[in-house]
């Protein structure tokens, strides 16, 4: 019989089918109810994203957020590890024994709750760069049980068996880790991955990145190069490789004598010379080498084009060799022309900007183009590759320029503030973008604003702060003429070692 006719079809009962729906609804409900508990239950320990960062207090470390408000308070012996400041992931150091080195760790969240309870340890992975600056890897963590090392990231995902001996950073290069197994040591990457086996006796960095790949020393004691893949560069039957490469070019060691080689062995140059210092870019034009303690310049024909008459030399581009003669740094061409006079602290060459950075006696800087006329002047407070500008302190006012030599200004640098500095009559504020003022012109002094939000005042000699809106969050108390930099999270102030980077109230 067919059913396409709708009054073929029963009644429905009404009350039956509210009833129904009523009773579904109310088992959706609990559904949700339940779900919202059991994922409250699960949220208690889930690691949450804010800025973070360490404070001290009476002697004790603990841990504040971004907005000045203490996390964990400081009640902590030994200074809190924070590997990224935006997970509230803190490692906690105690019951430390000074006599035997022996000493427990724990990690807690932004709840004060012990996460990863079941390992015995957990530490950051410090590393630092060739200035001694350190820093931690920001998103893996060693891990120990059972006597054993293993990796982890921020969120608790185990990324490697617990199963080496020791793990370490490969100095100065990032997210790059030294891993050893039964004497024999391997590479992995941030993410657990293996990228070269435990089977060397030692691994060091070639260059300044990972993809310069890896000086690795076999069981017989010679040395070779690796790259990243893991695929052989130079043979390992090297007594010695120095960190000196370029064009194909590598520097090795056989019978006590430094060796330029081609990537095939083939010997390029090995006279004429004490040390191997830098190759050039040009490879006709050679290398920088030393004799007798002093620095010269030689082609890989073994003729020598600039005799070694100076204390130091280094490439600043092809063709140009920042010089040191007389205590004094200078720059000068392949013939030995002066192309800037020796009469720095120091300079260094920024290849990205094309502009050289020159100290001058009384520490102030020349910043110079690429023609050697000086340009600016200033002491250098900070030089950003990425966003192209460099800031000077010029007098009593930072200013800012773009690698074209044009003035900026910090509405045009920093484009996510609120807040930018403003000086009228002797006395300074604070404008908005569009030039507003938000601050009366009352203070002697003022910071831009950070990256947390808040802005240093001066008063009277004293300092302060103000938050993103220009409201006074500490009023001008602080003595703080002998601190590096001025830097405030809500009352909270940079302490005076900022390579410690901790917080403290005066």
């Amino acid at each position: 019989m067919s059913r396409g006719r709708r009054y073929d079809e029963p009644k429905l009962n009404l009350k039956k089918v509210f009833a129904v729906i009523l009773a579904f609804v109310a088992f959706i409900m609990c559904i949700f109810v339940i779900k919202g508990i059991l994922t409250k239950d699960k949220e208690e320990g889930k690691i949450t994203s804010k800025d973070y960062a360490v404070i001290f207090q009476n002697n004790k470390w603990g841990v504040i957020d971004s907005k000045g408000e203490i996390v964990i308070d400081p009640s902590y012996e030994e200074m809190i590890t924070i590997p990224n400041s935006k997970n509230d992931v803190f490692l906690c150091v105690y019951n430390v024994n000074y006599e035997t080195g022996e000493y427990k760790t724990k990690v807690l969240n932004s709840k004060n709750q012990e996460i990863f309870i079941q390992y015995e340890q957990i530490e950051a992975i410090a590393n630092q760069d060739v200035s001694q600056n350190m820093w931690y890897e920001e998103n893996v963590l060693k891990v120990k049980k059972d006597g054993k090392y293993g990796l982890m990231n921020l969120t608790g995902k185990q990324l490697t068996e617990v199963q080496y001996d020791q793990i370490s950073a490969l100095e100065a290069i990032k997210g790059v880790l030294k891993v050893t197994k039964e004497g024999k040591v391997g590479i992995l990457d941030k993410e657990g991955k293996e990228i070269l086996p435990t089977q060397s006796l030692e691994i060091t960095n070639l260059g300044k990145e990972s993809k310069d790949g890896f000086i690795v020393k076999n069981q017989e004691g010679k040395y070779g190069i690796v790259n990243y893949a893991n695929e052989v560069i130079l043979e390992a039957k090297y007594d010695e490789i120095a960190k000196v490469y370029g064009n194909d070019r590598y520097v090795v060691k056989q019978a006590g004598k430094q060796v330029l080689i081609k990537k095939d062995g083939t010997e390029v140059l090995s006279t004429g010379y004490d040390e191997i210092k830098q190759i050039l870019k040009n490879v006709d034009n050679g290398i920088i080498y030393t004799k007798d303690g002093k620095y010269g310049v030689m082609k890989t024909t073994g003729e020598v084009i600039v005799a070694p008459d100076y204390e130091e030399l280094k490439e600043a581009k092809s063709g140009l060799l920042i010089a040191k003669q007389n205590g004094k740094y200078g720059v000068i061409d392949l013939q030995k022309v002066s192309k800037i006079e020796p009469s720095y602290l120091s300079i260094c060459y920024n290849e990205k900007a094309d502009l050289y950075v020159a100290e001058k006696e009384d520490y102030t800087n020349d910043i110079i183009d690429n023609t050697f006329a000086v340009r600016q002047t200033g002491i250098l407070m900070d030089i950003d590759d990425e966003k192209g500008y460099f800031a000077l302190k010029q007098g009593e006012e930072e200013k800012y320029y773009n690698f074209k030599f044009e003035e900026r200004n910090m509405v045009e640098i920093k484009t996510s503030n609120t807040l930018y500095k403003s000086k009228k009559d002797g006395k300074y504020g604070f404008i908005d973008r569009d030039g507003k003022v938000v601050v009366d012109y009352q203070y002697d002094d003022v910071t831009e604003q950070n990256q947390y939000g808040y802005a240093g005042i001066k008063k009277d000699g004293l300092w302060g702060a103000v938050d993103n809106k220009g409201n006074v969050i500490q009023e001008p108390t602080y003595n703080l003429e002998e601190y590096l930099k001025i830097d405030f999270i809500g009352r909270w102030h940079l302490g005076k070692d900022i390579n410690m980077n901790y917080y403290n109230q005066l």
